[in-house]
């Protein structure tokens, strides 16, 4: 029995990042024998078994053979007599398939370690396109280490493409493909994340209604950047800069979706796009099951956004009807997640990254002045029921008439 660390954990120590999660491969053993250790099994479809004090993850070295569609259609073989070089060429990328020893030997079969320091994610055999789920994982792994300068092989891209062009990528669980693209979106570069599923053809294939935004005009006198695609990127990227939780970058990604069915004639002008998006939002989330949370927020960024722009400009009547479609009264963090989404999209635009979006504060200074209304005096006076809703209605509106004359 011989045991090797193997993948991420040794890829990130080469590469000087902090080592997370450890895997580990085990060679020349048995399901008996690794019973016999005391390690408790926990694989479905193969061997693998938890350490008895680590809890850390341990399989046996295994090969194995498309046997299906999709990310779940392949047959695994675990015995002693599979190498370890056998179970590296199985993995995804050349910079994925190393491993060492407890004296960090390397076993580098598929020359990772160069592929480390030529920055490039390259995968380490044809069997690369058999497996769909791939081109998502190695769009967030160059979302991930963009910054360090990698980039996707010529070769991988093509590969990727192949897979984008195939029916394969339609055999993907909801459930797997919402896992690798809620990672990507919380990399450092999560735009980049996007940009490589549109260069192998895999965004028209999952989210069509992004893929549409690219070659979209906007007005330069509002949008500098003009393109609606490239826009969405920027809005990305800056949720990723100001380190917004996961409900705000979905919610980034999505807010101009409208946009993508203005015809032709009405550019670059987008006419209630806000609206007419909130068909396509609804069905990006259906089509990844994606979480409340994100469903939620991100349907609201879409109708509201352009609100959130013009606060200073809405009639205190208008202000409480947005105020109560997000229930701030009871739920004010969504409300705040809303405003930074706004935030996002302004500072999303050519040259005006930097610009300050007071909106943010007077939309927080109304969302305060609406909910510091008192409701004991409205009961004590003897409104109940939905007469006790008018009242306190009343005097919210009355609470925020007084907040914008004085802003």
């Amino acid at each position: 029995m011989r045991i090797y660390k193997v993948g991420g954990a040794v890829r990130d120590r080469l590469l000087g990042k902090p080592v997370t999660d450890i895997d580990w491969v085990v060679v020349g053993a048995t399901t008996e024998e690794m019973l016999a250790k005391g390690f408790r099994p926990v694989g479905v479809d193969f061997p693998v078994f938890l350490h008895p004090k680590s809890g850390e993850e341990y399989a046996l070295a295994r090969t194995e053979r498309k046997s299906g569609r999709g990310y779940g259609g392949f047959t695994f073989h675990a015995s002693p007599e599979v190498t370890l070089e056998e179970d590296l060429i199985r993995r995804d990328l050349t910079i994925n398939a190393m491993a060492e020893d407890d004296q960090q030997n390397l076993t580098d079969p598929y020359h990772g370690q160069r592929d480390l320091e030529a920055r490039l994610l390259r995968h380490v055999s044809p069997a690369f396109a058999e497996d769909p789920l791939r081109v998502l994982r190695v769009a967030r792994f160059a979302a991930r280490y963009a910054t360090l300068g990698f980039t996707v092989a010529p070769e991988t891209l093509e590969l990727m493409r192949q897979l984008s062009e195939s029916d394969e990528l339609e055999a993907l669980t909801p459930e797997r493909s919402w896992k690798e693209i809620s990672r990507a979106l919380m990399e450092d570069q999560p735009q980049v994340f996007v940009e490589v599923l549109r260069a192998c053809g895999a965004l028209k294939v999952l989210m069509p209604e992004v893929d549409a935004l690219f070659g979209v005009p906007q007005p330069p006198t509002h949008h500098p950047e003009i393109d609606t695609g490239a826009h969405t990127l920027s809005v990305l990227q800056q949720a990723a800069i100001h380190k917004q939780p996961l409900t705000v970058r979905w919610a980034c990604l999505l807010h101009d979706l409208g946009k993508g069915l203005t015809p032709e004639q009405e550019w670059p002008r987008h006419i209630a796009h806000e609206l007419k998006g909130l068909k396509l939002i609804k069905a990006v989330n259906e089509r990844f099951k994606v979480p409340r949370d994100c469903q939620e927020l991100a349907l609201l960024v879409g109708e509201y956004h352009t609100h959130g722009h013009r606060a200073h400009e809405l009639k205190p009547s208008t202000l409480l009807e947005l105020l109560q479609s997000f229930d701030v009264f009871r739920r004010p963090q969504r409300f705040e997640e809303f405003i930074a989404a706004c935030e996002m999209d302004a500072r999303g635009r050519k040259g005006l990254e930097e610009k300050s979006y007071p909106q943010a504060d007077y939309l927080r200074g109304a969302a305060t002045a609406a909910r510091n209304v008192a409701v004991q005096p409205l009961l004590e006076q003897g409104f109940k029921g939905p007469e006790l809703g008018e009242a306190i209605k009343r005097e919210r509106l009355k609470a925020l008439k007084i907040y914008k004359e004085k802003a």
